[in-house]
């Protein structure tokens, strides 16, 4: 997902997002702790991921609040 992407995006999309992205995140830990995780890069993606929705829903409700 890049940035570009994130910004395009209203803060409900960015909400939906996230939530979907933890559920995801979740998911691939227990996956990891019981040995089934194949595709390990993608806990660092999912990770980076939910920073950058983070990042620009507070940078877009920061400046919402100017």
């Amino acid at each position: 997902m890049k940035a570009s992407d994130v910004r395009a995006m209203t803060s409900d999309q960015i909400a939906d997002e996230l939530e979907k992205l933890k559920k995801e995140q979740l998911n691939l830990r227990f996956q990891q702790a019981t040995g089934q995780l194949e595709n390990t890069v993608r806990v660092r993606q999912v990770r980076r991921d939910i920073a950058r929705l983070m990042t620009i829903a507070r940078a877009n409700s920061a400046s919402a609040a100017e």
